[in-house]
């Protein structure tokens, strides 16, 4: 089985302020140590880049050789992979949105399509959204 985890479980393991830290950390280093496949798909990890590196948003935000040396990190372990979009994404996306993803719900919709085109039905996260989707199993570390 093959796994996946949202930009919040990067983000809480990357932002030692936050209280989700400890727990978002060791589940990336378990998942990270394998046997399971972890996918770390772009649009999840790019995202990632964007929030932590903000100083709108966090009140310590790495800089961007610390950020991107997370992501090298993660990227480097046997168990983890980056797919991108493959051929059919699109009519992919649009079966996986119902042509209905909006705003916010884009992103979503985007990481649930890859989701769906690579195998991947697990994705921890703490984001409730991804339940919409029937084929995600959403797994809360921190519920």
């Amino acid at each position: 089985m093959s796994v996946t985890v949202d930009t919040n479980i990067l983000v809480y393991a990357s932002n030692t302020a936050d209280p989700a830290h400890d727990t978002a950390s060791a589940l990336l280093e378990r998942l990270a140590t394998g046997p399971e496949l972890v996918y770390l798909f772009w649009p999840a990890i790019m995202a990632y880049l964007r929030i932590v590196t903000h100083f709108a948003i966090l009140p310590r935000p790495l800089t961007p050789p610390e950020a991107t040396a997370n992501v090298a990190q993660l990227l480097a372990r046997p168990h983890v992979k980056s797919p991108g979009e493959e051929t059919g994404f699109w009519e992919l996306f649009r079966l996986t949105a119902a042509e209905q993803a909006r705003g916010n719900d884009v992103p979503d919709a985007h990481l649930a399509a890859l989701m769906r085109q690579q195998g991947v039905r697990v994705i921890y996260s703490r984001d409730r959204g991804f339940r919409r989707f029937d084929f995600i199993e959403v797994r809360d570390p921190f519920a």
